[in-house]
């Protein structure tokens, strides 16, 4: 046995505690070491060192008075590292020595880099935040400062390989990379749980780089709109959130209004993140995990959506090792109608982020969301279309994209109608980008044609060549009149049906009244839909007139509501309507010259009575008036 104690007033001899993921990469003849006896035999014992370092003291080195057993604690001196790669120890006796702790000494990678090291073996320190079990290897998803890697093990087939490591989990990662079918992967072959100050160390380093990485793209706005600019720090706040969800592998559900101005939206930011999700990891089918874009029929989120949504990211969790997601609302998502389904997944900490332009509710809604944009909660209205602010929005995201999005702000306008003074703007620079107005149009035409059609499916390659944000712009511009023209035939058809049944009247105030039941009096299960088919019935009795004009559609136990001249406000009507008429169940809302309202059936006569005397009574305003007077 060697005797290394220093008796003469030498510095202390040094004694290393070797990290439990070091190799024999960091272990040197004539060193001394911690290690842990993992087995005895006639001819010596086995000592641990590390995970990774093993070895044996020979029964010759001993004095004859170690009596060893498994599990015992020793200090040992390496004494030979032999070709075969065998290390030879013997015991020491120190009576005073210093213990100094080596971590594994590796040079890491940078994930976004791993395409160039095909074939070598690679080291990367991230945070886990994924981890898929298929039928053969098990994926953990990895992020560090600059993307997010699939690292690929192999246990037996469909057995959870490494089941220390979970979600959330910082690692270390040593394997070999290749490319399957244009994804780099990394073959592990060893993956380490990292700890105390390593831990720590890398979890600085990822938070300083997503920090930096999430913030989003500074951009001036298309047109110049003092309006506008009150909203931009809250979608730069949004764009930073989405982008930072992005960046921690967080999946984003999205959902919107399904209709034109709730699709020249969605599309565009769907569109950014899918970039910025490309760049981000490198996983060819990584946006398809994490993005998923849904429309809701209804004008806020319901809660048959709302379940669904969640069992989807329940399941998601559960198959594919996914955190819960971000949901992202947009063109709905203010009003007290949708704080139910809010409050199911606050039960699991689903962050809710709302980008909207109906009449809000901020008291109702702000407690239960992280962020929420609104033109109505800057002392704007609803002429500020939601699509005019995801625009850009997305553009903040993904800045890049700004040349394909020049036409979607004036689409969204004529979607909903936007009687902004700054249409005139938009309208001028979908001109530039070769969009007039009549094809402009059209494309809000075919949206909304297209997304009845569609029902609860998002038809992404379709709407995205209707909108021509990442579509084919040839069969875009083929495309476009075709439905356009299919969804004027429909409603033609639809108006000659309904319009000899439309009732008039002129109320107290002196607009024009028109009524019509829908129910019985149009097409049902058929394009347009009741909402639609009111519109369009609308549309044509401003132009007639040219006076202030009020129409009502209506069924069982609903009614569309639509004027032009006249300051309607659909939220204070409803909760009116509810004092006042107790049982009849009425909620619903909408923009202060659009809305719809629900209530029981047995009580819509009440209702509707109530409700046209309280139209009669609302205040006439030339703002709000599109037609020219005759």
């Amino acid at each position: 046995m060697t005797d290394a104690s220093s008796g003469d007033g030498a510095d202390r001899p040094v004694v290393v505690d070797l990290h439990s993921s070091c190799t024999t990469q960091e272990v040197e003849s004539g060193e001394y070491y911690h290690a842990t006896v993992n087995g005895v035999v006639d001819y010596g014992v086995f000592v641990d060192l590390s995970e990774h370092v093993s070895g044996l003291v020979h029964e010759s080195t001993f004095d004859g008075e170690q009596d060893l057993a498994v599990d015992d604690d020793v200090v040992v001196k390496l004494t030979e590292v032999r070709e075969n790669g065998d290390l030879s120890f013997e015991l020491a006796a120190l009576d005073d020595y210093e213990t100094v702790e080596r971590e594994h000494s590796y040079d890491r990678i940078d994930a976004e880099t791993v395409g160039d090291h095909v074939g070598e073996t690679v080291h990367v320190e991230g945070e886990v935040v994924q981890i898929k079990q298929t039928g053969g290897p098990t994926i953990f998803r990895v992020r560090d400062e600059t993307s997010a890697v699939p690292c690929t093990a192999f246990e037996a087939a469909g057995v959870r390989a490494h089941p220390v490591v979970e979600v959330g989990d910082l690692v270390h990662v040593k394997g070999d990379v290749e490319e399957r079918e244009g994804t780099y992967q990394i073959e592990v072959t060893e993956i380490d749980v990292l700890e105390g100050e390593t831990a720590a160390d890398v979890a600085g380093r990822l938070d300083a780089a997503l920090a930096e990485r999430a913030e989003p793209i500074d951009v001036d706005p298309l047109v110049d709109w003092p309006a506008l600019e009150g909203m931009l720090p809250e979608l730069r706040s949004v764009a930073r959130t989405l982008r930072r969800a992005v960046l921690e592998g967080r999946p984003i559900r999205m959902r919107h209004h399904a209709d034109g101005d709730g699709m020249a939206a969605s599309v565009p930011v769907q569109y950014a993140l899918t970039q910025f999700i490309e760049d981000a990891h490198q996983d060819a089918d990584a946006a398809r995990h994490l993005l998923k874009r849904l429309p809701s029929k209804a004008p806020y989120y319901e809660m048959e959506d709302a379940t669904r949504d969640l069992n989807f990211a329940l399941g998601d969790r559960a198959r594919h090792g996914q955190k819960l997601p971000l949901l992202l609302m947009l063109d709905n998502g203010s009003t007290e109608e949708d704080t139910p389904a809010y409050k199911a997944l606050n039960n699991y900490d689903i962050p809710i982020v709302v980008v909207d332009h109906h009449h809000p509710d901020p008291e109702a809604v702000d407690p239960l969301v992280e962020e929420h944009v609104n033109p109505y909660l800057h002392g704007e209205d609803y002429r500020i279309t939601t699509g005019m602010l995801c625009v850009e929005l997305a553009r903040m995201i993904y800045p890049g994209l700004t040349e394909e999005l020049e036409h979607v702000p004036a689409v969204a306008g004529l979607s909903d109608r936007s009687k902004a003074d700054e249409m005139t703007d938009y309208l001028e620079l979908a001109r530039e980008a070769g969009y007039d107005d009549e094809f402009l149009q059209n494309i809000s035409e075919a949206l909304d044609y297209e997304a009845y059609m569609l029902r609860y499916d998002p038809g992404t390659q379709l709407i995205n060549d209707i909108l021509n944000v990442n579509g084919d712009d040839e069969r875009h511009r083929e495309l476009v009149p075709f439905l356009a023209n299919r969804a004027a035939e429909d409603v033609a058809e639809q108006l000659d049906a309904a319009t000899p049944h439309v009732e008039h009247e002129r109320v107290a105030n002196g607009a024009n009244l028109y009524r019509i039941d829908v129910e019985n009096h149009a097409h049902r299960f058929t394009y347009p839909a009741p909402g639609k088919t009111t519109g369009e019935i609308h549309d044509r009795k401003v132009e007639e007139t040219g006076e202030p004009v009020i129409t009502i559609g209506y069924g069982p136990d609903f009614a569309v509501l639509r004027s032009d001249g006249v300051r309607l406000d659909i939220p204070t009507m409803v909760e009116e309507l509810n004092e006042e008429l107790p049982g009849a169940g009425v909620s619903g809302g909408g923009h202060l010259v659009v809305g719809s309202i629900r209530f029981v059936p047995g009580m819509r006569e009440e209702v509707l009575d109530a409700l046209i005397e309280k139209m009669a009574e609302a205040e006439l305003d030339e703002e709000l008036h599109t037609a020219p007077k005759r």
